[in-house]
């Protein structure tokens, strides 16, 4: 079965990243904290190099990696990417017990434009729904998601280079002759 890029990139935006715009709310007033082994600031290029197991927490967000670079523009907005074999992120969704969370060899945020992109053996979980790729990018600011697979750069997790998705049967609340309603499937 063929999925086609326009569906698959709604399915994600609707789907899965609705989870980004619907992370725990308390977290954007959260102080960042970062631990790592290394540190390296540039003041005047406004730049830290976090290096050596590194972790950012931020509420409920969690990174992992090896090496972060967080970098703030002239207007403020900060850029970061994180590098690892893999690095990953988890983050709580609002009112809810469930986690997303992805994993690549690097990831990159740019906080100018809400965007963030998960490049080489990339996946993205929310719940039980999963997609993998070589690369995905999700704009929150548009909405807009893409997922892409390198047939050159083929593993086990992309399916002979395909992008790859699974989306587990959502449960409809059904009435019941009481009032109460039920969960379909329970």
């Amino acid at each position: 079965m063929k999925i086609h890029k326009l569906t698959l990139a709604l399915w994600l935006a609707i789907v899965l990243f609705s989870g980004v715009a619907q992370a725990e709310k308390a977290d954007r007033d959260k102080p960042i904290d970062i631990e790592a082994d290394n540190l390296s600031v540039n003041d005047a290029k406004k730049t830290s190099v976090y290096t050596g197991n590194v972790i950012l927490t931020k509420g409920t967000l969690e990174i992992h990696a090896d090496k972060l670079i967080v970098r703030e523009d002239a207007e403020g907005f900060q850029h970061s990417t994180s590098t690892g074999n893999p690095t990953t992120f988890k983050q709580k969704m609002e009112g809810k017990p469930q986690y997303i969370q992805g994993s690549g060899l690097r990831i990159e945020y740019d906080g100018r434009v809400d965007k963030v992109q998960i490049y080489e053996k990339a996946w993205f979980k929310r719940g039980e729904d999963v997609v993998n790729g070589d690369y995905i990018m999700y704009d929150a600011s548009s909405e807009y998601a893409e997922v892409l697979s390198n047939k050159q750069t083929a593993t086990s997790n992309t399916s002979k280079g395909r992008v790859h998705a699974t989306i587990q049967p959502k449960k409809a609340i059904v009435p019941t002759v009481d009032g109460t309603s039920v969960k379909s499937g329970e």
